[in-house]
């Protein structure tokens, strides 16, 4: 029998993010030797990459970097999963999305088929992953990539489990002026998740969408119809305030609205990119 104890099969798990009963036969079949039941659960984690595809990745982590330079400052956010949350939180699973991170910024792109063919340490983004995805025993997948330039860019990520890396990101664009309030609001579009940032980006198809449900629901409940005109646009109103950034009401101070913040700290918001894993 191969001479090993509970610790290195408890060692050997955080190292690869592999389950117990795959640690366990590795080390059977490399002696105990850890180095070597390391690279065996590699090899066959490469050998079983297809056999993954069709798996959900549907945990993981969200990432962000901030740089400076000519236009101002340029945030990337990045969606990488993993199928698990035992691999979400695994060391070598952060240490690649903080790797991926660094290629994102270096490509200049938010195509993921452009990050994923870029350089990563003389291969491509799309081989590394596969390569720790074949040590982790699952699917690793970069979903998303967010890039966002303004004059000023402020980044929050948030914890949903205090046990997990940040699975909420936003990136918030500002003039210089608005970055004062500019963390705060990016707090706020984590919790309250926008769609659009004012009026004027929401298109015109879902606007006269909103407005026909709005009469056709007003009409259903009997509503008169010398006071249909009044509903209807209180009820767009409504709308716009659940998913216009602009228009919701602030989350530190419900009576004002998130673009009141934002004039009364003398600046405006350019644009925001906001990823929840999975979502």
């Amino acid at each position: 029998m191969a001479n090993y104890t509970a610790a290195d099969i408890k060692a050997l798990r955080e190292r690869t993010g592999a389950g117990m009963l795959d640690v366990k036969k590795a080390l059977d079949e490399a002696d105990g030797d850890a180095e070597k039941a390391l690279e065996i659960i590699r090899v066959k984690g490469l050998k079983g990459v297809s056999k993954r595809e069709g798996r959900a990745a549907s945990d993981g982590l969200v990432a962000a970097e901030v740089t400076d330079g000519p236009d101002g400052q340029t945030g990337v956010l990045i969606e990488l999963n993993s199928e698990t949350d035992f691999v979400a939180k695994n060391t070598t699973f952060i240490a690649l999305a903080e790797k991926v991170l660094a290629a994102a910024v270096a490509a200049g792109t938010d195509d993921v088929a452009a990050v994923l063919a870029s350089d990563l340490d003389g291969r491509t983004v799309q081989e590394t992953i596969d390569e720790t995805a074949a040590t982790l025993g699952e699917k690793v997948v970069l979903r998303r990539v967010a890039r966002l330039t303004a004059p000023a860019v402020s980044v929050y990520l948030h914890k949903v489990n205090k046990d997990l890396p940040p699975q909420v990101g936003v990136l918030l664009g500002t003039d210089e002026a608005g970055a004062a309030v500019g963390r705060d609001v990016a707090m706020h579009i984590a919790a309250f998740s926008p769609t659009f940032l004012n009026r004027d980006e929401v298109p015109a198809e879902t606007v006269e969408a909103e407005r026909r449900i709005s009469e056709e629901t007003a009409r259903n409940e009997g509503k008169p119809e010398a006071a249909l005109t009044k509903i209807v646009e209180g009820r767009l109103t409504g709308f716009f305030k659940e998913n216009v950034l602009l228009d919701q009401a602030y989350a530190k101070e419900n009576k004002k609205s998130v673009g009141q913040v934002l004039t009364e700290a003398g600046g405006t918001a350019t644009g925001f990119a906001r990823f929840r894993v999975g979502a």
